[in-house]
């Protein structure tokens, strides 16, 4: 991962929105235009394919897993992971999608894009929960990243057609 764009260690008196609070329902009609399938984990299982641990959401091929104490940046990355990669990388992935630099920026970009198709999240509320969760960017913070550092993750995106404004 990128040392300027990887998640850090958590933060536990963090106030992170979780996904039990936003419903599962938004998250899997957003994932399934993707080609993605969302599966809620029972409440204290281990979810499969967690890449941190814990309550953190996991991949495996074309599922996201979750709970409902798994963060929503935390689903909308590990999505990201998979909406980033060709159909044919997407089916081998298990709990690790990349060690690519511009593959990790993109989905740091594209996951906060995606918070505003959720209802009751929106990217302030997402760039706010991923500084509180631990993301580090060289300029100090995700908006900072977001709005003055990340052209390169944002012509990624477009190049790949994942994006085609900045917005959707």
């Amino acid at each position: 991962m990128h040392p300027d764009n990887h998640p850090c260690i958590i933060d536990p008196a963090s106030t992170v929105m979780r996904l039990g609070e936003i419903g599962f329902d938004a998250a899997t009609a957003l994932l399934g235009r993707f080609g993605l399938q969302l599966l809620r984990v029972q409440a204290g299982t281990p979810i499969p394919g967690s890449f941190w641990g814990e309550e953190e959401a996991g991949i495996i091929g074309t599922t996201v897993y979750a709970r409902d104490d798994t963060p929503v940046h935390s689903l909308l990355h590990e999505a990201g992971h998979l909406i980033v990669l060709p159909l044919e990388r997407r089916l081998a992935v298990h709990t690790d999608a990349t060690d690519s630099i511009e593959e990790e920026d993109a989905t740091c970009y594209l996951q906060i894009v995606l918070a505003d198709e959720l209802p009751g999240v929106g990217r302030a509320r997402l760039m706010a929960d991923m500084d509180a969760w631990g993301y580090s960017f060289r300029l100090g913070s995700t908006r900072a990243w977001f709005e003055q550092d990340a052209e390169n993750a944002l012509a990624w995106l477009r190049q790949r057609g994942l994006l085609n404004d900045g917005t959707r």
